[in-house]
């Protein structure tokens, strides 16, 4: 357990940061979910306006620090071949 005052004071900012990271990677998975439901549905158009809102969301993510740079890299990547996939069929 923290003694003194700035290790208390290290534990409520982790606490509020935490807070703040776990709503940003809600976030990221909402929007991926979103773009994973309209690849399913096979609707070109909505996919493509889902890909952009996931991508955005994705490296805002990787900006703030919440998803490493290859991780949201990686992500986006596999997100435009399932997109190109479906606009080639």
């Amino acid at each position: 357990m923290a003694n003194n005052p700035g290790a208390k004071k290290a534990i409520r900012k982790i606490e509020a940061r935490t807070q703040v990271n776990k709503a940003r990677r809600t976030r990221v998975r909402t929007y991926l979910r979103r773009f994973q439901e309209a690849v399913a549905s096979g609707d070109v158009k909505a996919a493509t306006a889902a890909f952009g809102e996931a991508q955005s969301e994705l490296m805002r993510a990787v900006s703030k620090g919440v998803v490493h740079k290859n991780t949201g890299s990686r992500k986006v990547s596999r997100l435009a071949a399932q997109l190109r996939k479906l606009a080639a069929a």
